[in-house]
């Protein structure tokens, strides 16, 4: 028996009523991440999403520091049926200009989960989890999107691995600043249709939702192929009826190096230990004649949490590539063999 899922097949957000399809489109790569990306081949891209039937568009302030919302955003007010569309985007940092006389709080560098922004715009990041800043990262999104609205809003990169020493500063923001409250008080208002967290780090996400209902969890690079470090979090969030989306399912590119990947993990150059186990997995999938791409993104949909996976293309070939890869069939007995090697 093989297994075959269809992109355009959507799934139900938590209790929100909201459906995305199974394969949706992540806009990091579209603010320049890693190398520029030009704008005529950002809505090449977009639109070759559009043209295989993705309906489900993730974005953030911080992707090119603001440039992939414009990007996302004028692409859609072309499409006829653009009201056919799911919307995510995040809150968490806020895009100001750096000019003489404005204080700004630092950033690590070595906190930052990016390698930076090749052709973003002229803005600096400031983290802020507040209620005030929730609601205005919201109506700055909208601004830069052109729309009236969003579906779901996504908490940014809070917790540990981003913030180190500084994350229980802004842990306090978002919970007795009233970050949670301002979210909540769009999604009782209908102004958004629900909201949970973006993050990398899945201890985070169990820890806010014994503070508030999420609806949803955007979580990059804990559930998959390589890795799965969120089996706590996943068993949750099938008993509370909460919709996971995975992204990262390359683990930053190195599942997917053979096929013009960067070697990276976690953002990084991968280690040894990491390169070992991938070509491991990739030996086991070869002998199924499978691509070990194929069996990345397809992977995290063998959980019943997971309601979507992100791609992250930034070019129109990467994007049917990886619809190609996410709709080929998969022997069972691939899985099988990749349990009894103890590989996942």
């Amino acid at each position: 028996m093989e297994d075959f899922v269809k992109a355009t097949e959507r799934r139900k957000v938590g209790q929100t009523g909201l459906e995305v399809t199974r394969l949706g489109m992540g806009c990091a790569s579209l603010g320049g991440l890693y190398a520029p990306v030009d704008a005529s081949t950002c809505l090449a891209t977009l639109q070759a999403a559009w043209d295989l039937g993705l309906r489900y568009f993730d974005v953030a302030p911080m992707y090119g520091r603001g440039r992939s919302e414009h990007m996302l955003g004028h692409f859609l007010r072309e499409q006829a049926a653009s009201d056919d569309v799911a919307i995510s985007t995040k809150v968490g940092r806020l895009m100001v200009q750096q000019r003489p006389g404005r204080e700004l709080p630092p950033v690590r560098e070595k906190n930052r989960l990016d390698s930076g922004w090749r052709n973003g715009l002229p803005f600096t990041e400031v983290f802020d989890y507040s209620y005030d800043a929730i609601m205005r990262s919201f109506d700055d999104s909208l601004q830069r999107l052109g729309r009236g609205g969003v579906d779901i809003l996504f908490v940014h990169d809070i917790g540990k691995v981003t913030h180190g020493e500084v994350a229980e500063a802004h842990w306090t923001d978002l919970t007795d600043g009233g970050g949670f409250r301002a979210l909540s008080e769009l999604r009782d208002a209908g102004i958004i249709k629900g909201f949970g967290l973006g993050v990398n780090e899945a201890e985070i996400v169990l820890e806010a939702m014994d503070e508030v209902q999420l609806d949803c969890t955007l979580l990059a690079g804990r559930h998959t192929l390589l890795e799965q470090n969120a089996n706590a979090l996943m068993q949750r969030a099938v008993s509370d009826g909460m919709s996971i989306m995975i992204g990262g399912v390359f683990n930053s590119g190195i599942l997917a190096a053979r096929h013009g990947g960067r070697s990276k993990f976690d953002y990084q150059d991968a280690p040894e230990s990491v390169i070992r186990k991938v070509e491991e997995l990739e030996k086991v999938c070869l002998s199924f004649d499978v691509p070990l791409a194929a069996a990345a993104i397809q992977f995290p949909c063998r959980h019943e949490a997971v309601t979507s996976v992100l791609i992250g293309a930034k070019h129109p070939d990467r994007v049917r590539q990886n619809v190609g890869w996410f709709e080929q069939p998969i022997p069972d007995e691939l899985w099988q063999a990749l349990a009894e090697k103890e590989l996942v």
